[in-house]
């Protein structure tokens, strides 16, 4: 059964994923009751029960105050010799009672998160987020200083919660002569790396304005090696229409 407390724009769930977390190679935290707290509309962050939290904590004097948590300690993370300052904080005075117990780790701060058996990235996943990666054959075209740079009859339209559609394209479809690789990446808990093109039409550069998933997660499997193009630094139409009318 689902319990929700909510105060302000803070809203607490009970999650039931095994999540664990690592420093350096050492169990932080392994637990199978995990907290979906959220602090902003687009994602949860988890707070986890202390007593799951097999690394020290050791308190330090900082605090901070939130309106509608309350007054946050702090903790120096430290598990083997590995030490990770003020990188977990928790709430034992909240007004918001699910809090009290649990205690919230840096996510950046860990260098592994685990849902279950498989990585996440960024920030744990929302149960209300969905991914749908949908076959199309829908007219895809892109220009860059009014030069065609991708034209394609067989995109994978990706469909987000919340998020507008990305139109990602087989290679042959994009002149991968003008494609230069960067040495950006980033990474998604939906979809996961991310790597980056940046595009060189008639001696100037735009960059990072293609992306692609050489491994995504599972739920993504449909764009693995497709490209994507930022519709809001490029002109893409879709059936002769500008996505950025």
């Amino acid at each position: 059964m689902t319990t929700q407390q909510a105060r302000g724009r803070v809203r607490l769930e009970q999650g039931r994923k095994r999540v664990r977390a690592y420093l350096g190679g050492r169990l932080v935290v392994d637990t199978t009751s995990p907290a979906l707290v959220w602090e902003n509309p687009h994602y949860p962050a988890y707070y986890l029960p202390r007593a799951d939290v097999v690394a020290e904590l050791v308190p330090i004097a900082r605090t901070e105050h939130s309106p509608s948590r309350g007054e946050a300690v702090y903790f120096d993370v430290v598990v083997e010799g590995r030490t990770a300052p003020a990188a977990a904080w928790a709430y034992p005075q909240s007004p918001l009672e699910g809090l009290r117990e649990l205690v919230r780790l840096d996510w950046e701060a860990m260098d592994r998160w685990l849902e279950e058996d498989e990585p996440v990235y960024v920030h744990p996943r929302s149960p209300y987020t969905r991914i749908d990666a949908l076959p199309s054959s829908r007219h895809v075209r892109v220009e860059i200083d009014g030069v065609v740079v991708a034209d394609s009859h067989r995109p994978v339209i990706l469909f987000e919660t919340g998020l507008v559609p990305r139109y990602y394209l087989p290679l042959v479809d994009v002149r991968q002569e003008l494609l230069r690789p960067s040495d950006t990446r980033t990474h998604c808990p939906y979809k996961g790396n991310a790597e980056y093109f940046s595009v060189e039409v008639d001696g100037r550069r735009h960059d990072d304005v293609v992306w692609t998933y050489r491994t995504p997660l599972p739920e993504s499997a449909r764009i693995t090696g497709l490209v994507c193009f930022y519709d809001e630094r490029v002109t893409v139409s879709v059936d002769g229409e500008s996505t950025h009318p």
